[in-house]
């Protein structure tokens, strides 16, 4: 089973639509009517479905960062940086850990993007 992907509402459309054109499953925070969550509870519904939750937001890096310290499970954050990541390569890596991870590798861990 490839990964299934949570887009939060800080990730451009572009993202979005190039990935389900290409297969992979994604859902976003708006279609999940999670839109004005907090971002605990954000992540905490992301893992709640078995998604992975990709980002471009400082702050839910943060609680995802704060819930390693503290030993707090969730299912997984990737991050890609506004203003240093292009749309471009997250779509090329999302679509490469979509393909290549299983979801139980990325339990715990925030991956930072770009894979470079």
């Amino acid at each position: 089973m490839s990964l299934s992907l949570s887009m939060d509402v800080h990730v451009p459309r572009a993202i979005t639509r190039s990935l389900i054109a290409g297969g992979v499953d994604v859902i976003t925070a708006q279609e999940d009517d999670c839109a004005r969550m907090p971002d605990p509870e954000l992540l905490d519904r992301a893992s709640s479905l078995g998604r992975i939750i990709f980002t471009r937001d400082d702050d839910l890096l943060a609680e995802a960062t704060r819930r390693q310290r503290e030993a707090l499970s969730f299912d997984g954050v990737i991050y890609a940086h506004q203003m240093r990541v292009n749309i471009g390569q997250c779509i090329h890596d999302l679509r490469l850990m979509a393909e290549c991870l299983m979801p139980e590798e990325v339990v715990d861990t925030v991956i930072y993007l770009p894979l470079k």
